[in-house]
C-alpha cells in the first residue's frame, strides 16, 4: 500500500528522507515540521528524531511494491536537495525512480542552487517532474536555477503565497501551482496576486493548478477562484508519458 496523500496535486508520498531546517519565509509555519513532531509523539519508528533530517535506506524501494501506477510526491515531510542529504543518496532516489517507470515522481525544493549543481551526476528519467518552492520575490532566483536543470517536467510551487509575483519569466516552465497559506498563524493571501499568477501563465499557455486559499479554516476557505476549479495539469500527466 502506498501512502495516500490529501494533497490536491498528487495522489501518494514517499519519504526516503525525513526532517528538515528552514530556509526562507515560507518554511515559518511548516506544515512537515508539525507533523513530524507529532508522528514523533505518537511513536512511529521512522520519526523516532522528529524533524531532525534523517535518511531511510528502508524506504528506498516502497515506489516499486506499488503496482498501481500513481503520482508520488518525493519528500513530502523533506527536502531532497538538503545539504545534508548526500549525492549518493539522491542519486539511489533516482535509480528508483527511474525502475519504478509506471509511476510519476513529482520532487520540489527549496534548494534550487544544489539542485542545479548535482544535474549533471543525476540521471534524469523522463517520470520525474521537478519543481522549486517560490513563495516571495526575494527567492524567484530558484526558478532560473531550476531551468538549468534537465528535468523532463519543471514546475513552480508557488505557495504558501506571501507577496505579489509579477512579470514572472515562465520560459521552460511546464506547470504553475499557486496556494496560500493554511494552519495556525497562517499569513493571508491577496485575491489580486492569484488572478495576476492566472493571468501570467494564461498568457503563456502554461497549465494552472489554484491549490487553496488557505488560512486558519483552510476547507472553509476552499478552492474556487473566481467561481471555477483550476485542476489543470502538464501535458505529460494527460498523454500518459
Amino acid at each position: 500500500m502506498s501512502t495516500q496523500s490529501s494533497i490536491e496535486w498528487t495522489e501518494a508520498t514517499w519519504n526516503p528522507v525525513t526532517g528538515c531546517t528552514k530556509i526562507s519565509a515560507g518554511c515559518k509555519h511548516c506544515y512537515a515540521e508539525r507533523m513530524a513532531l507529532r508522528l514523533q509523539a505518537m511513536g512511529q519508528p521512522n520519526y523516532v528524531n522528529g524533524f531532525q533530517l534523517t535518511l531511510h535506506p528502508h524506504m528506498l524501494d516502497r515506489p516499486l511494491g506499488w503496482k498501481k501506477p500513481q503520482m508520488v510526491f518525493v519528500n513530502s515531510m523533506s527536502d531532497l536537495f538538503h545539504e545534508d542529504v548526500p549525492a549518493a543518496f539522491i542519486q539511489q532516489v533516482f535509480a528508483v525512480m527511474r525502475e519504478a517507470s509506471w509511476h510519476t515522481f513529482q520532487v520540489l525544493t527549496k534548494r534550487a542552487e544544489r539542485l542545479a549543481q548535482l544535474d549533471a551526476e543525476l540521471d534524469w528519467p523522463g517520470n520525474v517532474w521537478m519543481g522549486v518552492t517560490v513563495e516571495h520575490w526575494d527567492v524567484v532566483d530558484r526558478i532560473d536555477w531550476l531551468r538549468q536543470t534537465r528535468a523532463a517536467v519543471k514546475f513552480l510551487s508557488l505557495e504558501p503565497l506571501l507577496g505579489p509575483l509579477p512579470d514572472l519569466n515562465l520560459a521552460g516552465v511546464d506547470w504553475v501551482i499557486v496556494g496560500g497559506e493554511s494552519g495556525p498563524g497562517a499569513r493571508p493571501m491577496a485575491k489580486a496576486w492569484v488572478e495576476d499568477l492566472r493571468d501570467q501563465c494564461l498568457a503563456a499557455q502554461i497549465p494552472f493548478f489554484f491549490k487553496q486559499w488557505g488560512g486558519t479554516r483552510k476547507k472553509k476557505a476552499g478552492r474556487l477562484l473566481e467561481g471555477r476549479l483550476w485542476n489543470q495539469m502538464p501535458c505529460a500527466a494527460l498523454s500518459g508519458a
